[in-house]
């Protein structure tokens, strides 16, 4: 690359955020310029750490505690001595908005420091649909938004389609729908968020997703009733934080990933499927109307769909360890059993029902997630709960965000209540 890519990183001390920084460091110096960090204020140290070894220009925390800004100011003149690094340190902002500032910044800014467009580059690995308001910034400063906080595009995809400056604007960084966005350049679809042209043409037929099964796969409904947040953490595969983790094993994940994966891609829900494959390496797979499916496989690797977060539609070198094909190996591909495991089809049903239900889903399930890890929620009462708020749900067809965050609020009401209700 003649110039670097900017790059402002949101989340940056969770697991998405320090693969993203070691993708930057591995790419070597003159690739990216990290020009801003955010992270939710709870490891202020490793946060400090970062932003002095990046040289970064503002650090953001969600938090409007003034000691916690005075905290990391300390640790980042701590940071800085240890690093031999005079000078300036990087400006602070903090509040519920800090992220969505910086996440703004890189396209005026980029500008004015000499960036062409399309180098600006904004990855949103903020957890919660807290990352809407920052992923809409993003997209209106012009910068290529590089999305792994799915509940924002979930909650407020109206509106996320309608802040896009250009088509392509957004790439996928989840790894089923980096696998998706890869296996379909082999065939011609015109319609999504991340085409090159809107036409209305395609060759697809079917978006298939895969799921590893998380740790309860192959159980019966039964087996699930006393079901502990220890369990429900011991994901088989993927190191992951506690909220999505708790997601996978109910499928509630998956089926936020079909929604995502309906309005990045513009094929009607009941056009995405799910199939469970507990290998993790094939990502996921587009089928085509001839009978061919392509599927994207690697190891089970979050580096490789991060890097092409911040390079597409080229690709970095040497970022994952390929597949083997010199020893002998297996995968293996099984139907969903959506009587265990009824998310899916309840995410189906919210895209279908109105432009709120998504958001009205994904807050619940928050709520309910909240209370299983605080013990105050049976496993199985999680997706319950979340059915029963959406049934009672009213939709919108075209929200405005003030809709779209007051169906979120209403329905952590509701959960509240019902959750309480059980106890």
């Amino acid at each position: 690359m003649d110039t670097p890519t900017d790059v402002v990183l949101l989340g940056s001390t969770g697991s998405i955020g320090t693969q993203a920084l070691e993708v930057v460091d591995a790419a070597g110096p003159g690739t990216f310029r990290v020009r801003a960090l955010s992270a939710g204020g709870a490891n202020l140290e490793l946060l400090a750490a970062q932003a002095v070894a990046h040289q970064v220009e503002a650090v953001a925390i969600a938090t409007d505690d003034a000691d916690a800004a005075t905290r990391l100011r300390e640790h980042l003149a701590d940071a800085a001595a240890r690093a031999g690094r005079g000078g300036r340190l990087p400006e602070i902002l903090t509040g519920p908005g800090a992220a969505t500032q910086v996440a703004g910044m890189l396209g005026q800014a980029g500008r004015e420091a000499g960036a062409p467009e399309g180098r600006a580059v904004v990855l949103n690995g903020i957890t919660g649909s807290v990352g809407l308001e920052p992923t809409l910034a993003a997209l209106r400063s012009g910068a290529t938004l590089a999305l792994a906080n799915k509940e924002s595009l979930v909650v407020g995809g109206a509106l996320v389609r309608s802040a896009q400056r250009r088509p392509g604007q957004v790439v996928p960084v989840d790894s089923e729908h980096s696998a998706i966005a890869q296996a379909l350049r082999g065939g011609r679809h015109e319609r999504g968020m991340t085409s090159e042209t809107v036409t209305g043409r395609t060759e697809v037929r079917r978006l298939v997703l895969t799921a590893s099964g998380g740790p309860f796969r192959g159980r019966r409904r039964a087996d699930l009733a006393d079901v502990t947040p220890e369990q429900a953490l011991a994901h088989p595969t993927w190191a992951m934080g506690p909220v999505v983790t708790v997601n996978s094993s109910t499928m509630v994940n998956k089926g936020l990933e079909l929604i995502e994966a309906h309005l990045l891609f513009d094929v009607p829900a009941q056009d995405v499927v799910v199939v469970v494959h507990p290998q993790s390496v094939v990502h996921s797979m587009v089928e085509f109307h001839d009978g061919s499916t392509l599927a994207q496989a690697s190891p089970p690797d979050m580096r490789l769909p991060i890097a092409l977060g911040l390079t597409w539609p080229d690709r970095a070198v040497d970022v994952a360890a390929p597949c083997r094909w010199d020893a002998p190996t297996a995968w293996n591909f099984e139907p969903l059993d959506e009587q265990v495991f009824p998310a899916v089809a309840l995410a189906r049903a919210a895209a279908a029902a109105s432009a709120t239900h998504p958001a009205v889903l994904n807050a619940a399930n928050e709520q309910c997630v909240a209370a299983f890890l605080d013990h105050r929620l049976p496993y199985l009462g999680i997706v319950d709960v979340v059915g029963d708020v959406l049934s009672q749900h009213d939709g919108v067809v075209e929200p405005s965000l003030a809709d779209v965050l007051a169906a979120e609020t209403w329905a952590r009401a509701r959960a509240d209540e019902l959750v309480a209700a059980r106890v």
